[in-house]
């Protein structure tokens, strides 16, 4: 038999994560956009924003009720230091120059999908959640092997994700459009240069997996 990525979800051995869907770079009101004019705002993060929140903020609330429906494992992982002055961070982070402080709004996952009392939360400090917190660890206790991938931004710190959990040994499934970036060209770049690492599906393709798998 040959070996695949295109092997559809075994609810007991997988997990949704969502990557950075924060207060910080996914609210109007975040620290990312806090300096900016409004002018500067529209220019700059309009078609974000209007994408994000019309879109794919609504994707991620049905793949986030999906899995939940198929009693799966769904997870969170937010930029935020483990100190106030970010003394923690990474050196990428520190030249980038921004801090989301210890216990911040900003670094609260945004309400719209806000985690359950019982959901996991791994605050991070690097582009790869692989890198700067036990993910790998939690995973494997919680007997995951297969991975679905949504968040922001595409062509960074999801891209980093699937990279690192693929060279860790999981099975990684993206989905595509409960992911984003800046632009669209960003966004489409980051799918063609990831496609030969993870599997790929649309919302309505792994809500429908996941509803096929339950009633079966």
């Amino acid at each position: 038999m040959s070996l695949t990525r295109e092997v559809p979800l075994k609810p007991d051995q997988s997990a949704l994560l969502f990557i950075d869907v924060q207060n910080f770079s996914a609210h109007r009101n975040g620290a990312e956009f806090k300096d900016l004019t409004p002018e500067a705002f529209n220019a700059n993060y309009g078609w974000y924003f209007s994408q994000l929140e019309e879109r794919v903020i609504p994707n991620m609330q049905a793949i986030q009720s999906a899995f939940r429906a198929a009693s799966v494992e769904v997870m969170y992982t937010t930029i935020e230091s483990l100190t106030l002055d970010g003394r923690d961070r990474s050196l990428d982070h520190k030249i980038t120059g921004f801090n989301v402080p210890k216990g911040s709004w900003d670094g609260k996952v945004i309400d719209q999908i806000a985690p359950g009392i019982d959901e996991i939360v791994l605050p991070k400090s690097s582009s790869s959640v692989f890198v700067s917190t036990q993910i790998d660890y939690v995973l494997r206790n919680l007997g995951v092997r297969q991975l679905a991938v949504s968040g922001l931004l595409t062509e960074q710190c999801v891209e980093s994700a699937i990279r690192d959990a693929c060279d860790l040994g999981y099975l990684v499934t993206q989905v595509t459009d409960a992911c984003l970036s800046y632009s669209q060209e960003q966004h489409d770049n980051s799918l063609r240069a990831i496609k030969g690492y993870c599997r790929q599906v649309t919302t309505g393709e792994i809500v429908a997996e996941l509803k096929g798998g339950a009633d079966g």
